[in-house]
């Protein structure tokens, strides 16, 4: 038992040197809204939908660094808030209507996400002034 024990923490050690990469590239052409709504996204939504992502401590230690690394990509792959500017003013209102629905049922933030960072976690106003966002670029879009 002491064996087996030895020999993972060796591997975890080992897989603390493989580094994963925890990029913020520029932001070229960020989401252009009120300060107010800015204040929400940035608190909720900037860690995993933009180029200012804030890596926490634990996201170095292995295998924290490779999970955060993924969802980060994802997050960014799905909605970039840092290069929000670049996409048809079309697509930037679906993708103001998309965030409202993650929101309203509950997808976002995430609820792992939140157990870390309980500051994300949106109130009942900030709800309310995401629905009227989306609204109004729904009809924007019409």
């Amino acid at each position: 038992m002491k064996r087996i024990f030895l020999i993972l923490l060796g591997v975890f050690l080992i897989l603390q040197f493989f580094p994963v990469a925890r990029t913020n590239p520029p932001v070229t052409s960020e989401i252009q809204t009120t300060p107010e709504i800015k204040e929400v996204l940035k608190r909720s939504c900037y860690d995993c939908h933009s180029n200012e992502t804030i890596w926490p401590k634990y996201s170095y230690i292995f295998p924290a660094s490779l999970l955060i690394s993924h969802h980060v990509e994802e997050g960014r792959e799905e909605l970039n808030f840092s290069e929000f500017g670049l996409l048809a003013e079309r697509k930037q209102n679906k993708k103001i209507y998309e965030v409202w629905e993650q929101v309203d049922e509950g997808e976002m933030p995430p609820k792992d996400y939140l157990l870390l960072h309980p500051s994300a976690k949106l109130s009942d106003k900030e709800k309310e002034i995401l629905k009227v966002w989306a609204d109004l670029n729904n009809k924007e879009s019409e």
